[in-house]
């Protein structure tokens, strides 16, 4: 067998590290985003424009775990076994993965901002039409390096393959500010002012349905360091840098599809009940009990409220929260009544 020599700057501890923190963000995003997308296509009533971007941006996300998984294969093997070509190929593909996700994280942003602030209803026409643009606009500037405008190469592990951004040339430089500007700046402009918008109409209510900010900071906390050493290196010589801090970075952004899921899909009420009866082909129990109504400690009030349970079809994390409640307060009654009998 032919002995592969190991990068510069890299040990086997390395390699190994590297790969298995690869492996394990794969993993854990392909199980989640494959869940979400098999949920929305068993589960009838997932099946609505607005979680038609919710199912794209998992497509979107499972794609990369894809590349994530091809590279921590290629980290356990010390090299990169599919040739100059193939690299070009996983380049792009992780390309296609990284624009799509970002766009339809901002898309998902404009949907919720019409549909808590002006309530207006998304129909499937305008839904399929953007998700044909965003897809067809991603795989047209993930193509580009390959048509001479930039180009693809190996990361400092040299076990999979990115924009190459040791280059530093004037193609570099125009593309790579080009994408900053289309595909980070814009998009979190987006995010931004529709959820800053959603905040506003949530404290307007006082009723706060999700943390308006997690979303915007989840996206610059993954790809942020990584875009801004690509954007650092349009300026400087960044191989100055530790080639070790410099494979971090992308690893940190392939955690993103991880994020997603839970935020997106899991974080969802309506799309995770749909993904719950994708699992367990059964519907979700909530207490049939009015807000305001008074939780008493009698037991047969306990139990009436039980029984009085119906099925849904969206998870319902106020009644989990009720059941809770109720069991907890049943419990410390009885613990109570053996305190006093003793």
């Amino acid at each position: 067998m032919a002995a592969y020599s190991l990068p510069e700057g890299f040990t086997e501890f390395d390699m190994f590290t590297y790969g298995s923190a690869l492996l394990v963000g794969g993993l854990l995003g392909f199980l989640l985003n494959a869940i979400s997308i098999l949920a929305f296509v068993r589960v009838k009533e997932l099946r609505t424009p607005s979680n038609f971007f919710v199912f794209n941006l998992a497509v979107a996300d499972l794609l990369l775990n894809i590349n994530g998984l091809t590279a921590a294969y290629s980290s356990y093997l010390r090299y990169w076994p599919f040739g100059q070509n193939g690299c070009a190929l996983h380049g792009f593909q992780g390309m296609i993965a990284v624009l799509a996700s970002i766009s339809f994280m901002a898309a998902l942003s404009w949907d919720r901002y019409h549909q808590y602030c002006t309530k207006q209803k998304l129909f499937w026409s305008t839904t399929v039409t953007m998700t044909i643009i965003i897809w067809v606009l991603s795989i047209f500037w993930a193509a580009v390096p390959l048509m001479g405008w930039a180009a693809y190469d190996f990361e400092p592990m040299r076990t999979c393959c990115t924009l190459d951004y040791t280059r530093g040339d004037r193609d570099y430089m125009t593309y790579m500010l080009t994408l900053t500007l289309l595909y980070l700046m814009f998009p979190a402009y987006i995010m931004m002012s529709c959820y800053d918008a959603i905040n506003k109409h949530f404290k307007k209510i006082h009723h706060h349905r999700f943390n308006t900010k997690v979303p915007l900071r989840v996206m610059l906390m993954c790809w942020g360091p990584y875009v801004a050493m690509c954007v650092y290196a349009c300026f400087e010589n960044v191989t100055v840098v530790s080639p070790k801090l410099r494979m971090v970075l992308p690893i940190i952004a392939k955690t993103n599809p991880f994020f997603n899921a839970l935020l997106y899909s899991f974080g969802n009420e309506f799309y995770r009940g749909g993904v719950w009866h994708f699992l367990t082909g059964a519907k979700i129990v909530q207490p049939d009990i009015k807000p305001g109504h008074r939780l008493y400690l009698n037991p047969k009030d306990q139990a009436d409220a039980l029984n009085s349970c119906r099925l849904c079809q969206a998870t319902s994390m106020r009644a989990v929260q009720s059941l809770v409640v109720l069991k907890f307060l049943q419990l410390l009654q009885q613990r109570l009544v053996y305190e006093f009998k003793c």
